[in-house]
């Protein structure tokens, strides 16, 4: 008898197991998460509006579903990875400093971010955010101390940057606070333990080849976060004016709701279930919608309803599909040109597209011009300091930049245009270190001997990847390494056979590429590839 009950038993155990399984089915569907994400995206205007001199800031991925594409004025990446307890850190990858010099120039930022139900906050913005901020603050202090001992002429500089000349409050060691500071449910254990690595991560982010300078000239008060959710009260009569704050503002938006209880809601037609987080892993729910098409077709998919809204987000993103197939085969086509002539005396004019350089292993006293440039739809490519090379998303291959005479195609999925030469184009069909550890490794050599030919002749060259984020800034990071010197000039690699390749070298031309293209998120197996690379040249080399 109980050999006969036994699988009963465990036949009982299955069914439940199932019918939770299909009542979560049942509650994560597209149209409950499209509908939760416009509910905590009105929440996130209503912050933004109580300080709209702020710049409106997306933590990606999941920040980009909660802000619409024309507020947006500038996206970061920072990874609850690195804030998770007992494994806190301060990429050097992900500087974000960009993020850093915006939140000066305009008197603070508003970053947005979600996370699932049961935290108020993802661990991004309860400690990385947090240790980034003090990070930068204790080196710049650091930075003006050693300028103030040295005599130097920070002072002077600080003079013309900060209003007033109000600059021995804001540039001596006394009045500039470099503490952590951390929200309140965070662990004193956590936090001393916090507190007692920052030194060490100040001397990791000087020792990266970051341009500390010129955050020190580009911050006036030091960076502090702070914290809004929905649970936060605000009383709309007493918001204070950033302006008046001693300190540069973070302000961190989490935009869901952090109740454990499901809610069911109702609109004026439907009625739905609401899901914390819903932009979090778009992978698993979105079915190809992107942000930016969810923003420009949301009126149309949320008055929809549940029962039209999978079919309506198909058509839509097949409708994508094929304009761009289309943009791509009748699009303007790229041949390679002769470059323009310039001046003999300026090493670093390329014809009419001049950037200043800098060296990989110097602390610049000059922010570089504007290097971005903007395709005719309006999708933009990061043009690398005085390099003559540019990253950007294949969507630049189908709409065309002026100013480039070759392309390095490292996009699997997309097509050759037509007409292009061998001189011209190059396609290497790389795939992310997830499908395929080797895939960029087994790639490099042919992708390092185009850039060569093409850079020793004086072309510009657009490095393109499906993204414009990962795979193009590992290639850049590749071909900068290889075939440029330390001061950042092309020498064919002449330099390379004469240094050793640490990861700490390969990590200040990453920070170097970063300075320009703000959007670069290089996973770690495919950094781990170019420096496999690296190390294998260097080996051939050396026999």
């Amino acid at each position: 008898m109980a050999a006969a009950s036994e699988p009963a038993t465990d036949e009982g155990v299955l069914s439940i197991y199932k019918a939770a399984r299909r009542i979560k089915r049942r509650e994560s569907t597209l149209y409950n998460a499209l509908r939760s994400v416009a509910d905590d995206a009105a929440f996130v205007a209503e912050i933004a509006a109580l300080w709209p001199a702020l710049p409106l800031v997306a933590n990606l991925r999941c920040g980009l579903w909660y802000t619409q594409p024309r507020t947006l004025a500038a996206t970061c990446y920072f990874k609850s990875t690195d804030g998770h307890a007992g494994n806190w850190g301060f990429s050097t990858a992900r500087l974000n400093l960009h993020l850093a010099l915006l939140a000066g120039e305009r008197g603070g930022c508003i970053i947005v971010d979600s996370t699932r139900r049961g935290k108020r906050f993802p661990d991004s913005m309860s400690k990385t955010i947090p240790i980034w901020c003090c990070v930068l603050n204790r080196a710049i202090q650091r930075h003006r101390l050693r300028a103030i001992n040295q005599g130097s002429g920070l002072n002077l500089a600080m003079s013309v940057a900060v209003p007033k000349g109000n600059v021995e409050k804001y540039s001596g060691s006394s009045n500039w606070d470099s503490s952590v500071h951390l929200p309140m449910w965070v662990l004193d254990t956590e936090k001393n333990a916090i507190e007692g690595r920052i030194e060490e991560w100040a001397d990791q982010f000087e020792s990266c080849g970051a341009d500390i300078h010129s955050l020190s000239l580009g911050l006036q008060k030091p960076l502090r976060p702070l914290w809004i959710s929905q649970s936060t009260r605000i009383w709309l009569n007493e918001v204070p004016e950033h302006e008046l704050w001693e300190f540069t503002p973070i302000i961190l938006v989490s935009a869901s709701a952090s109740g454990t209880v499901p809610t069911q809601r109702m609109s004026s037609e439907y009625s739905w279930h609401y899901i914390p987080g819903a932009g979090d892993d778009e992978e698993s729910w979105a079915r190809g919608l992107t942000p930016a098409l969810f923003w420009k077709h949301s009126y149309d998919l949320l008055d929809g309803g549940p029962d039209l809204c999978n079919q309506l987000v198909a058509d839509i993103v097949e409708k994508e599909r094929v304009y761009r197939a289309q943009r791509g085969e009748y699009s303007p086509q790229i041949a390679a040109k002769h470059l323009k002539s310039s001046s003999h005396n300026d090493p670093y004019c390329y014809g009419d597209h001049t950037t200043i350089t800098q060296s990989m292993n110097s602390d610049p006293s000059a922010i570089a011009p504007t290097n971005t440039q903007y395709s005719s739809d309006g999708h933009v490519a990061f043009w690398i300091g005085a390099s003559n090379l540019a990253v950007s998303s294949t969507r630049q291959v189908i709409d065309g930049l002026p100013d480039v005479d070759c392309i390095l195609n490292c996009d699997s999925t997309s097509r050759s245009p037509s007409g292009s030469s061998e001189n011209s184009y190059l396609e290497l069909p790389i795939v992310g270190s997830k499908d395929d550890r080797f895939s960029l490794l087994k790639n490099l050599p042919r992708a390092i001997s185009f850039a060569k030919k093409n850079l020793t002749a004086g072309r510009k060259m657009l490095l393109c990847c499906q993204t414009g984020e990962d795979i193009s800034i590992c290639v850049a990071l590749a071909i900068i390494t290889r075939l440029f010197s330390d001061s950042g000039c092309f020498d064919c690699g002449d330099s390379f056979a004469k240094r050793d390749i640490t990861k700490l070298e390969m990590r200040k031309r990453l920070v170097f590429i970063c300075k320009y293209a703000v959007n670069a998120r290089p996973s770690r197996g495919n950094l781990r590839q170019v420096y496999s690379f690296l190390c294998n040249e260097k080996e051939q080399l050396s026999c």
